[in-house]
């Protein structure tokens, strides 16, 4: 595993939102690291310092997420998408290489059909928004008793990322406890509830989310780069296929073997390399 440090806390506000971020390098590209439902900046740990070393990188916690405020919200694609928007705004970025894993791949797929001009390239991790299928456990989160009381503690950290990862044993101690901060504080399952409501139901991804995205993969030409775990038991790897066929300038997918719903966490040696890879090309 890579060596790495913590980094400091930063927040600006975008629109109502209190939002944190962590922010390191300089370069001509600015990359943004957007994380999954429920996700925050320390699950760019093992990539940020070494995506950093040749690029200005800037990670951040979600509305709904992390330490940034978490309102009552839809939380649909497109809030989430006018989110980074407004973020990008209030950090005067006009343009810049958006990675987004799992949910905020599909809000970086939204936003690169509501601003295509923000989006210099895409960077899709797992993503969200390429077909109906989707774990039992996020279709469950929609039901009325998904609201149930779970006092967090640090033994439940690692059997809950079962179901994420190929291998939960090759995740280190020092990353489970760098996020259990996270995991407990109040408030966290609120806006997760409402995601998972407005964006799925009983039977997967809703059409009207999913079809919108799908139907118009072709209009989105920025460069894009596709990288997904063999073994993804949340998101299924043919919806790899499905951004690979349909993205016209998507590059050869990586698909890696032995590899959950986290390959930024559970191979980032090798996820480094190649996002550093794309992102220096042509």
């Amino acid at each position: 595993m890579l060596l790495t440090q913590t980094q400091i806390d930063q927040y600006v506000q975008v629109g109502t939102v209190k939002t944190r971020y962590w922010e390191a390098g300089a370069g001509k590209q600015t990359l943004i690291l957007l994380h999954g439902a429920g996700g925050s900046v320390e699950f760019w740990y093992y990539n940020f310092l070494a995506l950093a070393r040749k690029h200005r990188v800037i990670a951040i916690d979600m509305v709904g997420s992390g330490r940034s405020d978490k309102p009552s919200a839809s939380y649909s694609l497109r809030y989430q998408a006018e989110f980074v928007q407004g973020f990008m705004n209030a950090l005067s970025i006009h343009s810049a290489v958006l990675v987004g894993h799992s949910m905020s791949g599909g809000a970086v797929l939204q936003l690169a059909l509501m601003a295509p001009e923000r989006i210099e390239k895409l960077v899709l991790v797992g993503s969200f928004g390429l077909g109906r299928e989707v774990a039992i456990s996020a279709r469950l989160a929609t039901l009325p008793m998904a609201i149930r009381s779970l006092q967090p503690t640090p033994a439940v950290m690692r059997p809950m990322l079962r179901q994420n990862v190929f291998d939960v044993d090759t995740i280190p101690q020092e990353w489970i406890d760098l996020r259990y901060p996270i995991f407990a504080l109040p408030g966290r399952k609120e806006p997760l509830i409402q995601m998972a409501r407005t964006n799925l139901n009983l039977l997967g991804v809703q059409e009207s989310v999913y079809q919108s995205i799908v139907q118009n993969l072709a209009s989105i030409t920025a460069p894009a780069l596709i990288i997904w775990g063999k073994q993804d038991r949340i998101i299924p790897l043919a919806h790899a296929h499905v951004a690979a066929k349909n993205l016209p300038n998507a590059k050869q997918p990586l698909l890696i073997d032995r590899c959950g719903h986290y390959p930024h966490l559970e191979h980032p040696a090798q996820f480094n390399q190649v996002v550093l890879n794309f992102v220096q090309d042509c």
